[in-house]
C-alpha cells in the first residue's frame, strides 16, 4: 500500500513538473512559440541573402495517436542566391543557428541538406530546391491541434516592404491594391523580419527588364523563372510563372 501511494504521488509529481519527453505531449499552441523563434533564427543567420517568408502550411488529419487526429504546422523562408553558392549558403546558415541546435549540412543524392533541432521537437531544415532557390523549413511533427492557425499569427500593420512590393507591381504593370498577405517574426536581436507577398497574373512580356530599373541593374539573380534585389533596404524576391506571377518584398532582420 505504501509503494502504490508513493508511485501515485510520483506520477502526479511529474505529470505537473517534469518536460515532455515526447511529442504528443505538446499541443499546437504550445510548439507555436519555438516555430517563430526558429523561424526568427533562421532569417538572422540568412542575413545579407534575399529571402522572404512564405505564408505558414497547416496541414490536419494526420494521426498523434491511433485513436487522435493532429496538426503538422510548417514555415518556410525561401532563399535567393546566385547558382553555385547554394551549399555555401546552407553551410553559413548552419554556422549562424544557436550552437545548441547542432546544425550541420551533409551530402546527399539529393543535394546538400541542411538539418538541426530546434528543441522541444521542432525541426529544422534546409535544402537546394532549383538553381539559385535555397528553402528553410521549420516543422513541428504531428501534434494535438488544440489551435487554429488564424488565431496564432495575427495581422500586422504595412511598413516599407509594402512600397517596394507596389513599386514591384508598378514596374511590371499590375496595379497596387490588390489582395496580399503578410507574414512577420520577430528577430533574435530585437526588431521584426517581415514580408508582403502578393499572388498576381503573368507579368509583362519581358519582367526582368521591367523591373531592372529597379534593381540598380544589379540583381541578386535574374533567371527566366526568378527575379531577386534588394531596392532602398527592402529585398524582393519575384516568381515567374506561365500564368501567374508571385512577388514578395522583405524587411529583414539587422546584419
Amino acid at each position: 500500500m505504501v509503494w502504490g501511494v508513493l508511485l501515485a504521488g510520483l506520477t502526479w509529481h511529474s505529470a505537473r513538473n517534469d518536460p515532455p519527453t515526447v511529442r504528443e505531449q505538446r499541443t499546437m499552441a504550445q510548439a507555436m512559440p519555438r516555430v517563430h523563434a526558429a523561424i526568427g533564427e533562421l532569417v538572422a543567420a540568412a542575413s545579407g541573402t534575399v529571402y522572404a517568408l512564405a505564408p505558414a502550411e497547416f496541414e490536419q488529419g494526420c494521426r498523434v495517436t491511433p485513436f487522435a487526429d493532429g496538426a503538422i504546422l510548417r514555415r518556410h523562408v525561401e532563399l535567393a542566391v546566385p547558382a553555385g553558392e547554394e551549399r555555401a549558403v546552407l553551410e553559413r546558415v548552419a554556422e549562424g543557428l544557436p550552437s545548441p541546435w547542432r546544425a550541420g549540412v551533409r551530402l546527399t543524392s539529393d543535394g546538400p541538406r541542411l538539418r538541426a533541432d530546434a528543441g522541444e521537437f521542432v525541426t529544422v531544415s534546409g535544402r537546394t530546391v532549383a538553381d539559385g532557390r535555397v528553402r528553410l523549413s521549420v516543422e513541428t511533427g504531428c501534434r494535438p491541434a488544440d489551435a487554429v492557425l488564424a488565431s496564432l499569427l495575427p495581422e500586422y500593420p504595412r511598413g516599407p516592404e509594402s512600397a517596394a512590393l507596389s513599386a514591384a507591381l508598378s514596374a511590371l504593370g499590375v496595379p497596387a491594391g490588390g489582395p496580399d498577405e503578410l507574414m512577420q517574426v520577430a528577430c533574435p536581436s530585437g526588431g521584426v523580419a517581415r514580408t508582403r507577398r502578393a499572388d498576381v497574373a503573368a507579368a509583362a512580356q519581358s519582367p526582368q527588364a521591367a523591373l531592372a530599373p529597379l534593381a540598380g541593374g544589379t540583381p541578386v539573380v535574374a533567371t527566366d523563372q526568378l527575379y531577386a534585389y534588394r531596392h532602398d533596404g527592402v529585398a524582393v524576391l519575384v516568381e515567374l510563372y506561365e500564368d501567374r506571377t508571385v512577388l514578395a518584398a522583405t524587411t529583414g532582420c539587422a546584419d
